[in-house]
């Protein structure tokens, strides 16, 4: 097989890896594949990939004897635990649908979601379990997420495309809706998570540091673990988690970019030993991986590697190996997709592409086109060799005076390039471009505010003076506080 992704695997790695289109066959392949490998831990208890699925299959068991139909919505309110992995894969392989709720989500917004969502019954936390009591709908069904039967019982028969579970848009703008993903996208984006430079079948040790509601938490942080028989360590508690991380050892890890600065911050404080010396390669993805920050890994020996996708591509589009000598690409794409740029949008289709918003037919046809195309509403560009290049989103786009629209991100590009900006976020206001400045506050710990102040408007009129008239930054404000974020920890573009 001659593509970029399948070179980056020793041949004899890959010559044991295909695709497989459902979460029941996926179980049924790891399950004999790693048998008595170590699959899933929380540090105080590990169960071999032979006793998860053992213990999967009790869950189904449990499902079962609630006498739930086909296609039925099971909905998991948990922290990124054992627990709720084991779940999400008992509903989905017993032909149920999951849908994995933000554990910062109020009782009232849970039993609203399963409300709009059609939920039939509630895997929760127990710790969570009084505070929803007499609040969700009265036909749904609560559940410990802990639950399952004594004996399991065999995965389903389902259909690749099939409903397998719901994801909301993690976007910075408008509000999250419901992604159906079936189990064909869900599982092509897992084997997508697979590939990274170099052997990864059957040694790695990953930490679920990302929420497992979030699309690229659950597929690449944690199925794409599973595909390759790697060691796949829960995060209960994030910040209790991030200081195990010298005695997990970690080899890899998928965050985004918010937790990639602060995870360098850690190291800079305590030394690279903070990762436990084994950490090689931290895939991240979500929103923008600044190329200073890459440089920054570098010089630790870890491979800060970026990607592009989007919830209803069921996360990964694109990645990128070479973020050496392309640090702003996103990468090339992955197999078995068709990619096209039609008037600068990104548009593909494939078998990672969703089958629609739940309950939302109108907001589907925007996007989705009869032919299967998924308009990304994202602009990019291919360079000469392939590699894709996110230049901005349709939605934010500034209209300026004489017509031209303008991409914020390609005005924000360079201002990622300064070392002393931690993040940035341009808009227009008042038919100006303005830009509000998040600075590296522990490099500016000897000046007084307004010396901070001047130093950025003097850095943007030099900045300024690399843009084309019509692009450059008239009003400059300089933040104390952080910006407002998203779950994904990207900066949201309609803050006050």
């Amino acid at each position: 097989m001659d593509n970029y992704f399948y070179s980056l695997l020793p041949e004899e790695e890959m010559s044991q890896l295909s695709y497989i289109p459902t979460v029941p066959e996926f179980l049924t392949w790891i399950g004999s594949k790693w048998g008595d490998k170590p699959a899933i831990s929380d540090t105080n208890v590990t169960y071999s990939y032979s006793q998860m699925c053992e213990r999967i299959a009790c869950r189904r068991a449990f499902l079962a004897d609630l006498n739930l139909n086909r296609g039925d919505k099971v909905a998991i309110w948990e922290r990124s635990s054992i627990d709720a992995v084991e779940m999400f894969l008992a509903v989905l392989s017993s032909g149920l649908v999951g849908i994995m709720l933000p554990t910062q989500l109020s009782p009232q917004v849970v039993a609203g979601s399963c409300l709009k969502f059609d939920v039939s019954a509630l895997a929760v936390r127990d710790e969570f379990r009084s505070s929803v009591e007499g609040v969700l709908p009265q036909n749904v069904k609560i559940i410990s997420s802990a639950a399952m039967a004594e004996e399991g019982i065999p995965v389903a028969e389902v259909d690749k495309d099939d409903p397998a579970a719901i994801f909301f848009t993690g976007g910075t703008t408008g509000t999250p809706k419901g992604v159906v993903l079936p189990h064909r996208a869900i599982m092509r984006g897992a084997f997508n998570g697979v590939f990274a430079p170099g052997p990864q079948l059957g040694f790695h040790r990953q930490v679920g540091l990302l929420p497992l509601s979030h699309v690229f938490g659950m597929i690449k942080g944690t199925l794409s673990a599973l595909y390759t028989g790697s060691l796949w360590f829960s995060a209960e508690d994030m910040k209790g988690t991030i200081t195990k991380l010298p005695m997990i050892k970690p080899t890899m890890l998928v965050l985004v970019p918010g937790l990639c600065e602060i995870l360098m911050g850690l190291a800079k404080m305590y030394g690279p030993g903070f990762f436990g010396g084994e950490l090689k390669t931290i895939i991240s993805g979500a929103a923008n991986v600044p190329p200073l920050l890459i440089k920054e890994f570098e010089k630790l020996g870890i491979s800060l590697l970026a990607g592009y996708g989007m919830t209803e591509g069921a996360n990964l589009t694109s990645g990128n190996a070479d973020v050496v000598d392309r640090p702003t690409s996103v990468g090339k794409i992955y197999p078995e997709q068709e990619v096209k740029i039609v008037d600068g949008e990104i548009w593909f289709r494939g078998d990672n592409v969703f089958l629609g918003y739940y309950g939302e037919p109108e907001e589907t046809a925007k996007v989705l086109t009869e032919d299967g195309w998924l308009r990304t509403g994202d602009l990019g560009r291919f360079d000469e060799d392939g590699y894709l290049y996110i230049t901005g989103r349709i939605k934010n786009l500034i209209i300026l005076s004489n017509g031209e629209n303008v991409s914020p991100e390609s005005i924000e590009e360079p201002f990622y390039a300064c070392y002393e900006i931690k993040d940035c976020l341009v808009r227009e206001e008042e038919g100006v471009i303005a830009i509000e400045i998040l600075p590296r506050m522990e490099m500016f710990d000897s000046l007084e505010w307004t010396e901070i102040e001047a130093f950025f408007k003097k850095k943007v009129q030099e900045i300024n003076e690399t843009l084309p008239s019509t692009h450059r930054v008239s009003k400059v404000v300089v933040r104390k506080e952080d910006f407002k974020r998203s779950g994904a920890m990207k900066v949201l573009r309609n803050q006050k």
